[in-house]
């Protein structure tokens, strides 16, 4: 697990959005293992209208890892208050024979107790592939 314990609720939240898609991609551990130290077991996610369950995202895991090549996190906004969070954020995947997935992400999550993501509504826009 990337995310120290003792860190800082921002730098928690901070990892989830640049560290978390890395650890997917790319971690030896089993995507189930890595999902839980992020979100709490009964979390939602809603990205573009469709939810996405622990298993949906598991499922997920498995195309990410045999297609990706390389992935970059550009931070460009966060808040925290409470147990709320928000980003503003662009996704690069750079994918098998070269081509290049560039999504902008607007993201609104809830956290547990714990920091782990809760609940997460998120809007995605390609701004390119090629």
């Amino acid at each position: 697990m990337a995310i120290d314990a003792d860190a800082t609720p921002e730098a928690r939240f901070t990892a989830f959005l640049t560290v978390l898609p890395e650890e997917l991609a790319f971690g030896d551990e089993e995507p189930g293992t890595i999902l839980d130290c992020y979100y709490t077991p009964d979390f939602e996610y809603h990205n573009d209208g469709l939810l996405l369950d622990r298993d949906r995202l598991i499922a997920h895991v498995g195309p990410t890892r045999k297609n990706v090549r390389s992935v970059r996190v550009d931070v460009h906004e966060t808040l925290m208050s409470g147990d709320r969070v928000a980003a503003r954020y662009t996704l690069t995947s750079g994918m098998r024979k070269g081509k290049v997935l560039v999504t902008e992400v607007y993201m609104f999550g809830r956290l547990a107790p714990d920091g782990r993501m809760r609940r997460i509504d998120s809007i995605t826009r390609m701004v390119r592939e090629g």
